[in-house]
């Protein structure tokens, strides 16, 4: 059975300032982003993420939809973590996952932690056995977007 929080690694030769201002810029988030299903922050999203931001973003899953992530954890430049569920009606029954990020200071740069955290999520159990491995492939994509996005020689 998968885990409950699915985790990769990678260090990017970038100082984790550069690395931390990226990922609270959400309007950076579509380019970031491995899976290729986040389209665009929704227009009352924050200039930049901090403890408590509320942001919704355009998703696309085959079809569009929305969601609505709340800042659960954040520590600057070492931590951002964010619970994200869908929009209205259709997040009674869904959503709670945590999409996490963690820097330390590493050899050549910034050792870099995603981490897909399903530990509350209403569909856990689903989750869990339809798109671990998929969500670890799109988290390596995304470290490999960070990389060249922030690297530097």
């Amino acid at each position: 059975m998968a885990e409950d929080v699915v985790t990769v690694e990678k260090v990017i030769h970038a100082p984790p300032e550069v690395i931390f201002g990226l990922l609270t810029d959400a309007s950076r988030h579509p380019e970031v982003d491995g899976s290729g299903g986040v389209v665009k922050p929704k227009p009352d999203t924050p200039e930049r993420l901090g403890p408590g931001s509320v942001f919704g973003m355009s998703m696309r899953l085959g079809v569009p939809y929305s969601t609505v992530n709340t800042v659960v954890e954040y520590e600057e430049n070492r931590r951002i973590a964010w619970r994200t569920a869908p929009l209205g009606f259709a997040g009674r029954f869904s959503g709670g996952r945590i999409w996490r990020y963690q820097l330390e200071p590493a050899e050549g740069g910034t050792l870099v932690q995603e981490s897909w955290d399903v530990t509350n999520d209403k569909q856990r159990s689903i989750l869990k056995v339809v798109a671990a491995k998929q969500m670890k492939r799109a988290m390596e994509k995304t470290l490999d977007r960070i990389e060249e996005l922030t690297a530097t020689t």
